[in-house]
């Protein structure tokens, strides 16, 4: 297997309702890549979406977006993961490049969500047989969740505040971001209207539409397409019990902890070496519980480095550091690979305010469904 790097990145502003089509969003967001690597041709594209079946009514997506793309002929996959499909189609890039198999693959992850009712498509990442006729929904999973380490860990009620706070601080300096004019102070955050107890709205991820892309070339010819490639140090993935009842220990997101642990030997890095983590903040538990499982934190001691703002840009562990799902929006299918674009923002010093101090070395982690699976990229300059 040979060393991979990251050679170009493009993002489409997220949106409560795209202008465009969802073949056009894709293709858009891979030409954008493209433009950047400085390439009108790749090998392999690999395309991450959840939704397209039921809110367009379309299969088949990698092929249509590569037609769109005027990429026909290539080698075109969709690759689905529920709410990590997009962290799937990076590592599947990832491994068509690192095996030979492509020298310029491009990874895109699309979803257009305004189009219909979203969430009962979104429960499909549950259970079908037994979570699903009892009335779960991802939301109700992620409040249960909630709820259970609220109990547990004899945190206050308001304990998660801080990392809706801080995502919607940082995605004031994102122009991608989905709600970059919005200001949420602690109070707002706090008083925000109950969603399912104790979530509230500032606690949960907004529905919206996106597309991003990241072009992939072997390290040793990574210099080729920029002055500044960002190295795939490690790509990684791991699942858990399907359902949350099934688990040992519903609080210890296992997948998220494995995935990690997998990478970080892949990497050979370890927690003090990283400049910044990306969580998949689609409900603010999940930040809590990733930081967790990948060491930052004591079980049920997470939600104190966002109380003790620790997870600011200045913070010993950045989290979100472009607005993350929360506030530069979650675009199911194109979550997993903006977090990647906006890693490689911060490793190319290229995140403007928001930028890391020396960040050398990222952590990013992408969910599938209620922590199922978990994907774990750690990229590093």
């Amino acid at each position: 297997m040979r060393p991979v790097s990251i050679v170009g990145i493009g993002q489409l502003p997220v949106a409560s309702a795209s202008a465009l089509s969802l073949r056009r969003m894709g293709a858009e967001a891979a030409r954008l890549a493209m433009a950047e690597a400085g390439v009108d041709r790749v090998d392999a594209l690999m395309c991450g979406n959840m939704l397209a079946s039921e809110l367009q009514g379309q299969k088949h997506v990698a092929a249509l977006v590569a037609d769109e793309a005027g990429l026909r002929g290539i080698e075109a996959l969709e690759v689905g993961a529920v709410t990590a499909s997009g962290a799937g189609a990076v590592r599947m890039a990832y491994l068509a490049v690192a095996s030979g198999q492509a020298d310029l693959a491009v990874a895109v992850g699309v979803e257009r969500m305004s189009d219909g009712v979203a969430m009962p498509a979104i429960s499909k990442a549950l259970d079908a047989e037994i979570e699903v006729p009892n009335g779960a929904t991802m939301i109700s999973r992620n409040a249960e969740l909630m709820a259970l380490y609220l109990e547990r860990s004899g945190a206050p009620a308001h304990a998660m505040v801080w990392f809706a706070v801080n995502a919607h601080k940082n995605a004031r300096n994102n122009p991608y971001a989905l709600f970059h004019k919005m200001r949420v102070s602690p109070q707002r955050a706090r008083t925000s209207r109950v969603i399912q107890s104790p979530l509230r709205l500032y606690d949960c991820a907004p529905i919206c539409d996106g597309a991003a892309a990241v072009v992939l070339a072997p390290t040793d010819q990574a210099r080729a397409y920029t002055e500044i490639p960002v190295r795939i140090l490690a790509s990684s993935v791991a699942t858990d019990r399907f359902r949350i009842e099934d688990r040992e220990d519903p609080l210890k997101l296992e997948a998220a902890q494995l995935s990690g642990l997998k990478a970080f030997r892949q990497a050979n890095v370890n927690r003090g070496d990283v400049s910044f983590f990306e969580t998949h903040d689609a409900f603010s538990i999940m930040s809590c519980l990733q930081l967790e499982a990948a060491g930052f934190a004591l079980p049920g001691q997470g939600w104190r480095l966002a109380t003790e703002r620790k997870i600011g840009i200045r913070g010993p562990i950045p989290i979100t550091t472009m607005g993350g799902l929360k506030a530069r929006g979650h675009p199911i299918g194109a979550t997993p690979v903006y977090q990647i674009c906006e890693a490689v923002l911060q490793l190319t010093g290229r995140a403007g305010k928001n930028q890391v101090r020396n960040a050398t070395v990222g952590l990013v982690q992408s969910i599938g469904g209620a922590a199922s699976t978990v994907v774990t990229h750690i990229l590093g300059t």
